[in-house]
């Protein structure tokens, strides 16, 4: 099995705008209300690279033998450095090696002390993510939604 980190600009916007407007997809994506169509994309698709311009990090396309599985990985949120993880229906088995990668990325090639994730309240099978560390910091609002952060900081080593 081949995973690779890509930019967004590397795969096809069709693969994009799919995975986007996959039904499984968007019930956990509540900020994402209507179809999402080609000029989305290129919104997406430029503000995705301006994270990267401006904090030198962002969220990467991630392919599983050159297939495009998803989006996802750090990008920064208000300060800090949020995870995400959207993945096609056909890849949610991959979520688990990805986060791996992406963790080590964070903490050992970044030098970050914390990482967040944002989710929805909808989001209440949560239990995987309290068991990888991560503990509820606050509640908050984005674009007339709430959501629930989770903060993992560095595993302290002994």
């Amino acid at each position: 099995m081949n995973i690779e980190f890509k930019r967004l600009t590397e795969v096809k916007k069709s693969e994009i705008i799919e995975l986007m407007n996959n039904h499984l997809v968007r019930r956990q994506m509540p900020l994402l209300r209507d179809e999402f169509r080609e000029d989305d994309c290129d919104k997406f698709i430029e503000a995705k690279e301006r994270l990267w311009a401006k904090h030198r990090y962002g969220p990467w396309a991630f392919t599983l033998n050159e297939q495009f599985a998803g989006w996802g990985g750090l990008q920064h949120e208000e300060g800090e450095a949020d995870l995400a993880l959207v993945l096609h229906p056909n890849y949610w088995g991959i979520g688990k090696i990805l986060y791996k990668k992406i963790i080590d990325k964070a903490f050992n090639e970044m030098g970050l002390k914390s990482i967040i994730v944002l989710l929805p309240y909808t989001r209440t099978r949560i239990n995987g993510l309290l068991r990888l560390g991560f503990k509820k910091d606050r509640e908050l609002k984005i674009g007339n939604e709430q959501f629930i952060r989770y903060r993992l900081k560095i595993p302290v080593k002994k």
